[in-house]
């Protein structure tokens, strides 16, 4: 009985020996097939890169084409001859701090010494230095003294004012402390270090940083709240918004920029909500669960093509041309079916920036560019109705999703101060995205404060020609005297603008 049962066993064993070597064989075939097939789809993928998507330049993969292909000129480097050149213009005499008198120590004629007190009979050369003194920052100590009456005999004590005790550091330092943290986008150690070694501070400690930006943040919540309102009022803006961190939890920073103002507003969300509440609408952190109707900000808007826009009317709503070029460069390079619908659209895109930036240099008139936009417009809707039936599915989702949106596509040729691009948002938008990337972003509601607010007032400052360090400590100096904050100058003129910068 043992023997039958040992050969049972044993016969059962080459069989599932059989059958494990069959399977194994198909286990390696099927494996095989799969890396052909990821083969075959990586050489048919296009890769990702910042002429076909989002992505920045600087993370282009290696090998990648830059976005944009320089061609050489055949010139040489440098200043080309003919072109108008450029020096450095002297400041007035009152503007300089210290003069020195440099005289000739002997006669050029008969070698005589010459007196070092001899009147100068003109000045024959200027040469104007600019050098850091050992100790930039001025320490100044008040002193409250107690005198006695010469009448009564009695002591009184003097007070220092409220506004010197507010602070150990007066408001210009404050200021530059709040610059230099958002210019070196949020390094307080590197703050510490540039204000004990370059500026010659004594030894400051990181928590008066926090203390100087927190100062600052209440200080611009007036002037930031005045932006808000200006940009609800605006009739064309520029929105966008990009990703931020609040104690490494997801959140969204958005702005809303025009030729006037600049506001950043940091939200849980990117939602409708969060949208409204750039302009001080419903929504956002105070009231996401509000039931009031969403009404529409005020205004044409340029935009992406994400969904949170979509509540915008398309009599109000320009979708950006840059994004959309991205776009069409990845439906031509994934091929197939709709890439013949792709590449006419992106001719349409070339000949309509052309047309744009011949209006630009004031060749051709508004009524001339509308004439240019029409033939354009119909070729272009006759290449998304092409690409929407084409059966490839993302190309044919972009072309769907373009008809419906058709009408936002040219408003910029019938609305004065509109541009085709988003370029305004975005620019103002990489200096958040540094400060994101090298600060890892807030690590309290207050941080976001600050970041918002801060943001919103240098960008404006710089955007109307202003110097943001005066504005800064002025804003500090009120602040520390329970007085409003003084409203931002109005936007410089060009003339003005070139002026301020050579005082």
């Amino acid at each position: 009985m043992l023997r039958r049962r040992l050969a049972g066993l044993v016969a059962r064993n080459q069989h599932l020996v059989r059958q494990l070597q069959k399977e194994g064989a198909l286990r390696a075939r099927a494996e095989q097939r799969v890396a052909e097939l990821e083969r075959e789809q990586q050489q048919r993928r296009p890769a990702v890169t910042a002429s076909n998507s989002s992505l920045p330049p600087s993370a282009n993969p290696i090998g990648a084409k830059p976005p944009v292909v320089k061609r050489p000129t055949g010139r040489r480097p440098g200043g080309q001859i003919g072109h108008v050149g450029k020096s450095r213009t002297p400041l007035p005499e009152a503007q300089v701090n210290q003069v020195i008198e440099h005289r000739p120590g002997v006669c050029r004629e008969c070698q005589n010494p010459i007196a070092s007190d001899a009147p100068g009979e003109a000045v024959v050369g200027r040469r104007q230095v600019a050098e850091l003194p050992p100790m930039a920052v001025v320490i100044t100590e008040h002193r409250a003294l107690a005198c006695r009456c010469s009448r009564c005999g009695g002591v009184s004590r003097g007070t220092i004012p409220a506004e010197i005790q507010a602070s150990v550091t007066g408001p210009r330092l404050s200021a530059a402390i709040g610059l230099l943290g958002a210019s070196m986008k949020g390094s307080k150690r590197a703050i510490a270090m540039m204000l004990r070694e370059v500026l010659g501070c004594p030894t400051f400690a990181l928590g008066s940083v926090w203390a100087r930006e927190a100062e600052l943040s209440d200080a611009l919540a007036g002037p930031h709240q005045t932006l808000v309102s200006c940009a609800a009022k605006s009739t064309v803006k520029y929105v966008d918004e990009t990703g931020w961190k609040l104690r490494g939890k997801r959140r969204w920073l958005f702005v809303s920029a025009d030729r006037a103002q600049v506001v950043f507003r940091i939200d849980k969300a990117r939602t409708r909500g969060a949208f409204q509440a750039l302009y001080g609408g419903g929504g956002g952190r105070a009231s996401t669960s509000s039931t009031q109707p969403r009404r529409p900000p005020r205004g044409v808007f340029c935009t992406d093509r994400a969904g949170i826009y979509d509540m915008l009317k398309l009599t109000h709503r320009q979708l950006c041309w840059a994004h959309l070029k991205r776009d069409l460069v990845a439906a031509i390079e994934r091929g197939g079916a709709g890439e013949g619908a792709a590449m006419g659209m992106l001719s349409v895109c070339h000949e309509m920036f052309e047309l744009w930036h011949r209006f630009r240099k004031k060749e051709i008139t508004r009524a001339a560019l509308q004439a240019g936009i029409e033939p354009l417009r119909l070729r272009m809707r006759d290449a998304l109705a092409e690409g929407a039936a084409c059966g490839q599915r993302k190309t044919a989702g972009l072309c769907r999703a373009l008809l419906k949106r058709e009408a936002a596509l040219w408003r910029f040729a019938r609305t004065p101060g509109l541009e085709p691009t988003n370029n305004l948002a975005e620019r103002m938008l990489r200096p958040a995205v540094i400060w994101r990337k090298k600060s890892f972003g807030s690590s309290s509601q207050a941080g976001c404060r600050y970041v918002e607010r801060m943001l919103s007032v240098t960008q404006t400052l710089r955007l109307r020609g202003h110097a943001p360090l005066a504005y800064l400590a002025g804003a500090v100096a009120a602040y520390r005297r329970g007085e409003a904050t003084p409203a931002i100058a109005p936007r410089l003129k060009p003339m003005e603008t070139k002026l301020r910068k050579v005082a």
